[in-house]
């Protein structure tokens, strides 16, 4: 029923619609703090439905396709945001297995042994054996964070106090959170360069997604163009071909980013760029604003239903 629904939604040629998967992780096992990021067992699941409702190519291969009026029927990508070294240790095996191919948006600025400023604070927390964290000299609430209720709850609000504060200030934030914590950060959360190298080798192409990650929305124009030319830049030095593909950071549409953002990916040299707003691409649709989705639902029906209610929005 999904793939006959999926069919007559997407259908091939000139009216094809390209469904775009997002992912950022493939857990090693189930993580308690967050429970609908997918594990190997989860994700290996995943693919299965999607190999089995889906034509699935590389992104830009769906790219070319999209512009050119010669989608397959039930078209799709699969992607990845950000450059987590479990991405390149859980994800590529599964991939492999069965027979896809993903895109890996890399944020440059983290590779060989960085973290992001989410990841300091939820680190901090997670390993955290104090029942109550106090950040009030930071401005900030006195969190408890005994239970795991309690520790989902302190990053949720402390990701959100710190999330569109200038890139500087959340980054030193996120480390004197660290230093009250008193906890030991991890240094093997990204990619190091080596894998992001063995990814393109095992047939993924990569894509840019700045150097640091930072709201483009909320950042000068001339330090945001730099952070997007550095990191195609650094990809195209390491892997010695074009990077062509770019995805915005966070990827909201006007709240993220800017119609000036996306003009500056298209100056650059991208030949397109991918947001975070749902939805499915068609021949109308901006190719400096494509759409992407990951339904969220465990049981197989209510997944399939909610790609097929993604198909049925207009693009943007």
């Amino acid at each position: 029923m999904i793939r006959l629904l999926l069919g007559g939604l997407s259908p091939s040629g000139k009216n094809g619609r390209f469904s775009i998967f997002i992912f950022h992780r493939v857990l090693s096992k189930p993580d308690l703090l967050f429970p609908d990021e997918p594990d190997t067992s989860r994700f290996n699941q995943i693919l299965s439905w999607i190999k089995q409702w889906f034509n699935v190519v590389p992104l830009d291969v769906g790219i070319d396709k999209l512009k050119a009026g010669t989608l397959p029927s039930r078209a799709a990508a699969i992607t990845f945001d950000d450059g987590y070294a479990d991405n390149y240790t859980n994800a590529l095996p599964i991939l492999k297995q069965h027979g896809l191919s993903a895109t890996f948006f890399i944020a440059t600025g983290f590779l060989d042994g960085g973290r992001m400023w989410n990841d300091i604070i939820i680190e901090s927390i997670r390993a955290s054996h104090s029942s109550i964290l106090d950040l009030s000299h930071l401005g900030l609430e006195k969190p408890a964070i005994g239970s795991v209720d309690e520790k989902k709850l302190a990053i949720t609000k402390l990701i959100t106090a710190l999330k569109y504060r200038p890139g500087n200030e959340r980054v030193t934030m996120a480390n004197q959170i660290a230093e009250v914590a008193k906890i030991p950060l991890p240094t093997d959360l990204m990619m190091t360069s080596l894998q992001v190298i063995a990814m393109q080798a095992a047939g993924m192409k990569i894509g840019a997604h700045t150097v640091s990650h930072p709201i483009l929305s909320q950042t000068e124009l001339t330090t945001a163009k730099q952070e997007i030319a550095e990191s195609k830049i650094q990809l195209e030095k390491l892997l010695g071909n074009e990077v062509s593909l770019f995805a915005y950071p966070n990827g909201k549409k006007f709240n993220d980013y800017l119609p000036e953002h996306a003009d500056l990916v298209r100056e650059l040299g991208f030949k397109a760029a991918v947001s975070t707003q749902w939805g499915a691409s068609d021949t109308n649709t901006d190719l400096f604003n494509i759409p992407r989705f990951t339904p969220w639902d465990k049981s197989k029906i209510r997944f399939g239903l909610r790609l097929v209610e993604n198909l049925r929005k207009t693009p943007n």
